[in-house]
């Protein structure tokens, strides 16, 4: 059955109960929206195969573009792309997988995923009045969670204060990073700031804040935790874990370690090479510009340098932790495979993902 029609029909066996029942640690018997969709990657790939969005990336293929559209996609692009992009759905709660480059959130008349999820509640049955709990940022792929429920949004969010206070990671990212770490896993711990460099706004790091400053909120110490999944070709897959939330924490904490995000065109020009070995230059005078590779790196992946510019962000929300539905039951992990752009990298750098990468 098709996916659409499979979702509609078990949304008109909804119930007038409000809200998704692990909250109370029990289902309903009549708990709404039953139909559960989480999708494998071969799944999720198929689905988007058969809506002609992506094609599959098969061992050896090279027909999968590494780049990003030469156009923004248009509303009818994007709302087919979400449509094969649902990853959870069950009560009141909704998982989809955001496509890179697609906002959260933006100005009246802006193309962003809540200008879209009316439509695409209509098109999928999904509940109506959905709002973001937790979502990956506009350059980012990955996870985004929503619900209609109250109820639920409070204990989501609740649930994930409690995680961030006793030190537990609730997302998990995976990245690409154009040069291997020194460490094989390690923390990444500064404090950041926000800071106008010239005519751009940039997140810059602060190693030693000053009380007076954190207690201003004009600095925020910072976490990360990382590890390699794998590494080739002087290139790595990196399992990212943010312990705190600060606007491009990932992408800045990735520099300091001298490993910048393949597709990082604003913060990668941080690091500096001479004679093949990279270097920090000074964040507070470095600007952005069009992130600059190797040539062994762009023989790798198939492109030059005049390219680089359509190069998406290889960063990837790709885990999500949920609570669990009773004392008795264990907490579910929510996973969004990467995009084809994605994969087709990891196959052209000879990266592999692993089908469970360790959570802690």
């Amino acid at each position: 059955m098709e996916l659409s029609a499979l979702l509609r029909s078990a949304a008109m066996a909804r119930s007038s109960s409000p809200c998704w029942h692990w909250l109370c640690g029990r289902r309903s018997p009549q708990a709404p929206f039953s139909a559960r969709a989480c999708f494998s990657s071969c799944r999720y790939q198929m689905l988007q195969k058969q809506r002609g969005l992506e094609k599959p990336v098969a061992e050896g293929s090279s027909r999968v573009s590494i780049l990003g559209p030469a156009q923004p996609l248009g509303r009818e692009e994007l709302l087919r792309l979400l449509e094969a992009s649902l990853v959870h759905a069950e009560g009141d709660l909704v998982a989809i997988s955001k496509p890179s480059g697609l906002p959260v959130a933006g100005k009246p008349g802006e193309l962003t995923l809540l200008s879209l999820l009316t439509d695409l509640s209509q098109k999928l049955g999904l509940p109506e009045n959905l709002q973001v709990i937790k979502a990956a940022g506009k350059e980012t792929s990955g996870l985004v969670l929503l619900s209609s429920c109250q109820d639920t949004i409070q204990h989501l969010q609740d649930f994930y204060v409690q995680c961030r206070k006793a030190g537990q990671p609730e997302i998990t990212y995976c990245a690409v990073t154009t040069r291997i770490p020194a460490a094989l896993e390690g923390e990444v711990r500064t404090g950041l700031k926000l800071m106008q460099v010239e005519d751009c706004e940039l997140v810059v790091p602060v190693a030693s804040p000053s009380r007076n400053s954190l207690q201003r909120k004009e600095v925020k110490n910072t976490l990360t935790r990382f590890k390699v999944l794998d590494s080739c070709n002087g290139c790595a897959l990196l399992q990212l874990q943010p312990l705190t939330a600060f606007p491009k924490q990932l992408l800045v904490h990735l520099t300091l370690i001298l490993s910048p995000v393949l597709g990082d065109h604003v913060y990668s020009s941080r690091v500096g090479t001479v004679l093949g070995e990279p270097f920090l230059l000074p964040a507070e005078s470095t600007l952005p510009r069009v992130q600059v590779l190797d040539n062994f790196l762009l023989d790798k992946l198939q492109l030059q340098q005049q390219q680089v510019h359509r190069l998406p962000l290889h960063l990837h929300l790709h885990q999500l932790l949920l609570p669990a539905a009773s004392p008795s039951s264990s907490s579910m992990v929510l996973t969004a495979p990467p995009p084809s752009f994605f994969l087709q990298t990891l196959h052209l750098l000879g990266l592999t993902l692993p089908q469970d990468p360790d959570r802690q």
